[in-house]
């Protein structure tokens, strides 16, 4: 037998892909690498873990196969992904409205290590919340509006500092050298976030209203258009062209928010959220803003703790966003979800 080699994981799921319903044998058999049948039941064992592999039958009858989620949460080298310029990558360039009416109401996007770290997670920020009297809850929601705000708007391109940011939102003092509109930019992220901790029921069932009563608050002033756009769009550093039919694009949101609110996981919710409004594109801009808010929107309304995103680089946030739009993965910030969920924990409240 030839040795045995480090990608063998890997060498797995293809030899599944080609050959689907193979018992372990006969993968053994069909890999030719040296590794024992035990090291081979293990290795399938992880990789149903982790939703890549799915197993049918028990004992010698067990047969296996790729999962149904496999194309979504499969890992993904990011930086291998963009050595290839936008014109060499392999993509699913137009929008793929069977993930929304088919697939992503019928799979789990985290497994059950990712879950538990997180419901391990809430319960911290529930304990160390109930500790905290009422002003000093309102302070950290404050100092995490602040952080939310600045990140959000850089994100987008907003040039303020986090220091100038909350001087802007605390005193209502501009930065020198900064325009009109970055400053609008911030003020209405915080007034979305005084929205929705004012109204902490407004999201709790999500409807196509409420996303756009959200965007509204956050373009106010800003010389964008409020309504669902009826004009195609095209989103810099990638081909895929999303949905460019009004109708088209109502009935995505709709589809969206069905799947949302039958979601019985609030981590699922809030990512599902995130990621979904980034890729239908609903609105002519503001569309990731309104993704960031809501998405937490849906996470206080649930009484779990918010994301500020504070210590993600702008540059791997919009790599993810684009992975999801030309693969319909979600591996890559699921990553970004999880470690920000953690810094919020550990850092606010």
């Amino acid at each position: 037998m030839a040795k045995k080699q480090p990608d063998y994981p890997q060498r797995i799921i293809n030899f599944i892909k080609a050959n689907p319903k193979s018992s372990s044998q006969q993968i053994l058999n069909g890999l030719g690498i040296d590794i024992s049948i035990a090291t081979l039941k293990r290795a399938l064992q992880k990789l149903i873990a982790e939703q890549l592999v799915s197993s049918t039958g028990k004992l010698k009858s067990t047969k296996y196969e790729i999962s149904t989620q496999y194309a979504i949460v499969r890992p993904i080298d990011v930086n291998q992904y963009f050595e290839k310029e936008i014109d060499e990558r392999v993509i699913q360039n137009n929008f793929n409205h069977l993930l929304l009416k088919e697939i992503l109401s019928k799979i789990s996007l985290f497994t059950k290590e990712e879950l538990s770290q997180l419901n391990q997670l809430q319960n911290v920020y529930t304990s160390n919340s109930s500790k905290l009297t009422p002003s000093e809850y309102k302070n950290e929601l404050e100092r995490l509006a602040i952080d939310l705000s600045w990140k959000s708007s850089q994100i987008e391109g907003n040039t303020y500092s986090l220091l100038e940011t909350e001087r802007l939102l605390k005193d209502k003092e501009t930065a020198a050298g900064k325009t009109k509109d970055e400053a609008t930019m911030l003020l209405n992220h915080k007034d979305a976030i005084d929205f929705i901790v004012a109204n902490p029921d407004y999201i709790k069932t999500l409807y196509v209203s409420s996303i756009e009563d959200i965007h509204s608050i956050l373009v106010k002033e800003l010389g964008i258009s409020k309504n669902v756009r009826n004009r195609r769009v095209g989103i810099s550093g990638t081909n895929y062209k999303p949905l460019d039919n009004e109708f088209q694009i109502k009935e995505a949101l709709k589809d969206m928010c069905s799947i949302v609110n039958n979601n019985n996981n609030v981590f699922e919710k809030a990512l599902l959220t995130l990621v979904l409004i980034s890729y239908i594109q609903p609105f002519a801009d503001g569309n990731k803003r309104t993704a960031r808010i809501i998405g937490n929107a849906i996470l206080m309304s649930n009484h779990y703790c918010p994301v500020s995103f504070r210590t993600i680089d702008s540059v791997e946030y919009k790599k993810a966003m684009l992975i999801f739009y030309e693969q319909n993965n979600i591996n890559p910030f699921k990553k970004i979800f999880i470690n920000q969920f953690e810094f919020a924990v550990k850092t606010y409240f």
